[in-house]
């Protein structure tokens, strides 16, 4: 197969930057675009010259379109996502991949039955620095894991979770959650990719800075099946917004790091410190953005990654890098700690 392949993108709110990737990824075609709002779905479609679709059904009878990208609301991604593996379209889903593990369950098996890829959105996992610091934990550098933490204080206004298309945002429904399982779910899945699965969580959540259903900050527990422990933290009320931070300790040494830096890389080992001094020179400036306090400063680069990922995955008929059964694990850890917090108990993540 050596034609373009055909993309489109449903939901132009976070999937204005799957179009940007679309159109920077070599071997990838842009074919239409789908949202119910027409003002900013006719601006999208004269921008990228492709056509524009008002209701799903009718762009997935589209014949030149091979792949969708489903960028609507969390809680509608299953809803639409099964009728596009049944019309025989690849997907890549937006995070997280639904909201419950009963619909991504569902999205999986339609994908098994119709034979399409199904590949999620966790770009963190391409990161050059993340990828070191997974493979040191897996070569054992750190010794044996003692406490895994992660940080995510950002902010965001009022206004975000108002007008056309931000009240589905911060609601159990259509989010699923708040600063959890909207802006945490990179976190919480990058901890579990980095150091394995988690076991069980405790935790507590409330609603502090925002006039929310769901809420705009949580804190838990981790209990790791490695036996290390760790805590999480998410909020959107910390004025100004700052830059997330994982800290790692292992029997052997430990590691910092905050958004595309590197803090700290510590190995009992590396005596001299030769291999910290190389790492902090390679990834001790990082090319942060500001997702702390801004929603849309997102780069295009790891979404264009997954994108080549799935052209090469539709080409060598191989799974996706990110496949949903990986990226089913945060969801599995995002509930569980709501239901910890609803209970006061500590609740085995299933």
């Amino acid at each position: 197969m050596t034609a373009e392949i055909g993309f489109a993108v449903i939901g132009l709110g976070m999937g204005k930057h799957h179009c940007k990737s679309v159109m920077a990824t070599p071997g990838a075609r842009l074919v239409a675009v789908c949202d119910l709002d027409e003002e900013r779905l006719e601006a999208a479609a004269a921008e990228y010259g492709c056509k524009a679709y008002t209701d799903y059904t009718e762009l997935l009878q589209n014949d030149e379109i091979n792949v969708v990208n489903i960028a609507t609301p969390s809680g509608m991604h299953a809803e639409v996502g099964i009728p596009a593996a049944a019309a025989g379209k690849h997907l890549i889903m937006e995070k997280p991949a639904d909201i419950t593990t009963e619909r991504i369950d569902a999205l999986i098996a339609a994908g098994h039955e119709n034979g399409v890829k199904i590949a999620g959105i966790f770009q963190a996992r391409f990161d050059a620095l993340n990828r070191r610091v997974r493979s040191a934990i897996q070569e054992g550098k750190l010794g044996k894991l003692v406490g895994v933490h992660g940080h995510l204080p950002w902010y965001r206004l009022q206004s975000y979770y108002e007008g056309q298309h931000g009240s589905w945002k911060g609601t159990w429904a259509m989010d699923g959650g708040g600063s959890l399982m909207n802006q945490g779910v990179h976190t919480v899945d990058l901890l579990q990719w980095l150091c394995g699965r988690v076991d069980s969580v405790m935790g507590m959540y409330g609603v502090f800075g925002h006039d929310i259903e769901a809420e705009d900050q949580a804190v838990a527990l981790l209990r790791f099946a490695n036996g290390a422990l760790g805590t999480l933290y998410t909020t959107t009320c910390s004025y100004p917004g700052y830059n997330q931070r994982l800290t790692i300790y292992g029997s052997e040494g430990s590691i910092v790091k905050e958004e595309g830096e590197l803090i700290a890389w510590k190995l009992r080992q590396d005596e001299e410190g030769e291999e910290g001094k190389e790492m902090l020179a390679m990834y001790g400036t990082g090319d942060q953005d500001n997702r702390a306090a801004d929603p849309m400063a997102v780069s295009s680069d790891g979404h264009t990654q997954i994108i080549t990922d799935m052209i090469e995955s539709i080409k060598e008929d191989k799974d996706p890098i990110i496949t949903l059964d990986s990226a089913r694990h945060a969801v599995e850890i995002i509930n569980s700690v709501y239901e910890s917090a609803r209970s006061g108990k500590e609740v085995k993540v299933q």
